[in-house]
């Protein structure tokens, strides 16, 4: 089986198939899903219940719905009338069936009713325990008219926009970022989420069929190549009622923009592999965000104070690894230190700018002033929590330098009589450390030490 991994489609939404037997202890795989919702929440939900079932069957660890799995509507009033807030009986009826399955679920777009004139279209992620990871509202509501190709669809009258992006998923499969359906026409978010680490961008829609056949693979594609992340784009397929007919074609696109799996006319299930090697692989020869110039454009994520450490959900990228907002213990607008995964010494940090660059030259000379200025107050929050009073401050700039994550960083190291024989030492200490296997601390550990640094520095 190449990386490409699997192409697989069943015949109906209510077929039972058992494929080959897959491995999972490397591979992850997931469903992908298109179905033809009616106003009949029942009929819908024995649908799904069908494609999860199956898809667990098929060894995936992620099944993703489309927009609207719960129901469409023939009106306004009938979408009042069906929708539900959270948790309703149906999110318990499919928190129960991901716990049965013990698999991970993708809602893509269930009617959350808030008012009795509003609605929310809420993305939610299930976990296999049955507990509701995340929940994310719709941020870009589909009001269009396209008089020629008899579209009119005005999702504000009856639909409360959110009002946050959601930090990426932590799920079996990778960091999951979530949208819905028209957000895909705005780059921005998918920029944000891969920003936050997401390896992951999935767009559930009901993708109308004039628009759908003109942009809906151009688009996913473009999201794909864009952000280097994998997307998967569940989907609403065929005739939902006299006013309303979707496009369908869910499928699954690398990082690289190649469609991998897709569901078409008839089918409503395709399989997928997910490699995540393979988006390192992919983020580390096409280097786009090492080339941004945000010294000429905007910064695409909001910053936040100095000294917040933001959501706790917030994955920081780290060349061609992440760090997690648990590890980190100060931030500022261009620059976080964390704690480190394999330590010289006790108290070894580093710091690091926030836009992912690789060499001291690729930074603006904002992030070099801000990082410099980071490392000083850092160093003076290590000596004091380890009872220091020098310390080892270098950066290992570029390959021949000693670089392996490519992405800038000074190691902030406190130092205390005696602790090499001979100064040097360190040096070629900290050539090799993170090359052997042993002493690999665990994200309990970085977290617990970040907590304890974060006491040396005053609330902004």
């Amino acid at each position: 089986m190449t990386r490409l991994g699997l192409f697989l489609c069943l015949a109906s939404s209510t077929t039972k198939r058992t494929f080959a037997t897959i491995s999972t202890m490397e591979r992850k795989i997931i469903a992908v899903c298109q179905l033809t919702a009616t106003n009949d929440k029942d009929k819908n939900f024995e649908t799904c219940k069908s494609l999860i079932e199956t898809a667990k069957e098929s060894r995936a660890q992620m099944v993703f719905l489309p927009e609207a799995c719960d129901f469409i509507g023939e009106s306004k009033d009938e979408t009042f009338a069906l929708s539900e807030p959270f948790p309703g009986p149906l999110m318990q009826k499919y928190c129960q069936l991901a716990k049965n399955n013990n698999v991970w679920l993708s809602l893509g777009g269930l009617h959350e009713k808030v008012s009795p004139t509003k609605v929310r279209n809420s993305h939610v992620v299930i976990d296999s325990s049955g507990n509701m990871a995340a929940i994310y509202r719709k941020t870009h509501l589909f009001d269009v008219e396209i008089p020629d190709k008899g579209v009119r669809l005005k999702e504000s009258d009856y639909v409360e926009r959110g009002k946050e992006i959601i930090a990426p998923v932590e799920t079996p499969i990778g960091r999951v970022g979530l949208a819905i359906c028209y957000d895909m026409r705005f780059p921005e978010l998918s920029l944000v989420l891969a920003r936050h680490g997401a390896q992951i961008l999935t767009y559930p829609s009901a993708f109308t069929f004039e628009t759908g056949s003109a942009h809906w693979e151009t688009l996913l594609r473009a999201r794909a190549i864009e952000s280097q992340c994998y997307v998967v784009a569940a989907a609403q397929t065929g005739r939902h009622n006299k006013k309303r007919t979707s496009w369908g074609h869910a499928m699954v696109v690398d990082p690289w923009g190649v469609v991998i799996a897709q569901c078409y006319e008839g089918t409503n299930m395709a399989l997928a592999e997910i490699d995540l090697k393979y988006v390192d692989k992919v983020r580390t020869s096409m280097p786009v965000w090492q080339h941004r110039r945000l010294d000429l454009y905007p910064e695409l994520v909001p910053l936040k104070n100095e000294g917040d450490i933001a959501n706790e959900n917030t994955v920081y990228q780290f060349g061609q690894t992440s760090v997690s907002a648990d590890a980190v213990f100060y931030r500022t607008p261009y620059t976080i230190a964390f704690t480190n995964k394999k330590c010289v010494l006790p108290g070894h940090v580093l710091v690091a700018p926030i836009r992912p660059a690789k060499r001291i030259q690729d930074l603006t000379k904002h992030e070099i002033s801000d990082l410099f200025s980071a490392v000083q107050k850092v160093q003076k929050s290590v000596e004091n929590e380890y009872k220091a009073n020098s310390s080892t401050i270098t950066v290992q700039d570029g390959v021949d330098a000693g670089q392996h994550v490519f992405h800038v960083h000074v190691h902030v190291i406190p130092r205390r009589p005696g602790d090499f024989k001979e100064n040097d030492e360190i040096y070629r200490e900290l050539e090799k450390h993170d090359k052997e296997e042993t002493g690999w601390r665990s994200e309990s550990e970085m977290a617990n030490e970040a907590a304890a640094l974060r006491r040396h520095f005053s609330p902004s």
